[in-house]
């Protein structure tokens, strides 16, 4: 499936903004199962100078400055992703999770896709009691690493409450967890917290997922949504496998990956610093619409 992706940020200020700058993490990956086309960030009002890298983990950052005073700050990033994935393995071919466990624990590598970044607590992931025990009852003695860390999903998208007015992107883990409810940013740190307090290495992923209107209505351009979840090490056989604990699905052609972190520390969109008083008021659109052939 190819995909044209529009992602559009609009900062708007009470008073003028005399100097902006802003990392941007609006470039989708490659590899994979991920293929980029093409790629690039529109800017208003233009930078005064912008700059490029890649950072530990490979994902692409731009940061740029605006030094022209200004109400209105819009970024516009537009794709164009072809996404393939391979089938998920059969969740019992996978090895227990004990032996990850212990093969995680005894890794040596230190790779940007290495287990070893992605087994501690990281700074928005901290070690919970609480979630532990919870994701426990998943994982049972002799289970399979991706049966144990799909039951745990599903459990995710069934007892927690999606609800964008339950959390704010600041909203410590373990108070999303306590309520019950958040939204796929707390549903992934969740879900990350857990395995880690196992000994699972688990990444967060920032990207996008594809909506499907209902039959018969039209698909609502900027109605797509930024999106996020886990990446689960199944071992050194099987590798990283992504589920989706917000939808409970195991993650295929209709999620496009943007970043890979430790936490959405590591991969928020667009972070930075503005000289100015007063409020500010942010409106995000997201349009994933599919390439006819």
């Amino acid at each position: 499936m190819i995909y044209d992706i529009r992602h559009v940020t609009t900062y708007r200020y009470e008073t003028p903004v005399s100097f902006a700058r802003c990392t941007l993490r609006l470039a989708p990956r490659n590899g994979n199962g991920q293929r980029v086309f093409d790629s690039g960030v529109d800017v208003t009002p233009p930078p005064s100078a912008r700059s490029s890298r890649t950072d530990f983990f490979g994902n692409r950052v731009e940061t740029l400055t605006v030094e022209t005073s200004h109400r209105e700050l819009r970024i516009v990033a537009l794709s164009r992703v072809e996404v393939e994935r391979p089938p998920s393995p059969h969740v019992a071919l996978t090895p227990h999770w004990e032996q990850v466990k212990q093969a995680a624990a005894g890794s040596q590598s230190l790779a940007p896709d290495a287990p070893a970044h992605f087994l501690y607590r990281s700074r928005l992931v901290p070690m919970i009691e609480s979630i532990t025990d919870y994701t426990r009852t998943s994982f049972s003695a002799g289970r399979p690493i991706l049966e144990a860390a799909a039951d745990l999903m599903v459990r995710i998208r069934k007892e927690f409450d999606y609800d964008p007015e339950a959390t704010a992107v600041t909203t410590p883990v373990e108070e999303a967890f306590r309520r019950r409810g958040g939204v796929c940013q707390d549903f992934a740190h969740i879900m990350v917290s857990g395995l880690r307090g196992i000994g699972i290495p688990a990444a967060y992923v920032s990207g996008y997922i594809r909506t499907i209107p209902p039959p018969g209505k039209p698909r609502l351009e900027g109605a797509d949504a930024s999106h996020a979840w886990v990446s689960v090490w199944c071992g050194d056989e099987f590798g990283w496998h992504d589920l989706d604990p917000t939808n409970a699905l195991h993650v295929g052609n209709d999620h496009i990956v943007l970043a890979v972190g430790r936490d959405y520390a590591d991969v928020s969109p667009i972070d930075g610093v503005i000289l100015g008083s007063g409020g500010q008021k942010l409106a995000v659109s997201v349009d994933v619409a599919p390439v006819k052939g």
